[in-house]
């Protein structure tokens, strides 16, 4: 157990053992709730791991974040017609 401070802009440090374990790096979104009156921080999954399988690949692009907003502006493109 570790106790940490909140700063006055109400920030956390949450600790590096802790971090660690729950493979939470800087740029990881996290999910913040109120569960039986207590605060939980939760690490997301990246898209990428909610939607593996779902579709077939036959070779991954070299650049994925390009290849997604592109996949996204073509989907959007055909919603209008």
């Amino acid at each position: 157990m570790f106790v940490v401070n909140v700063d006055s802009r109400g920030r956390v440090l949450i600790p590096k053992e802790l971090r660690d374990k729950v493979k939470i790096r800087e740029g990881t979104r996290v999910k913040v709730d109120v569960k039986e009156g207590k605060i939980v921080i939760e690490p997301l999954k990246p898209i990428a791991d909610k939607f593996y399988g779902a579709f077939e690949v036959k070779s991954w692009p070299d650049d994925l974040d390009s290849f997604i907003v592109k996949a996204v502006e073509e989907w959007w493109s055909t919603r209008g017609t």
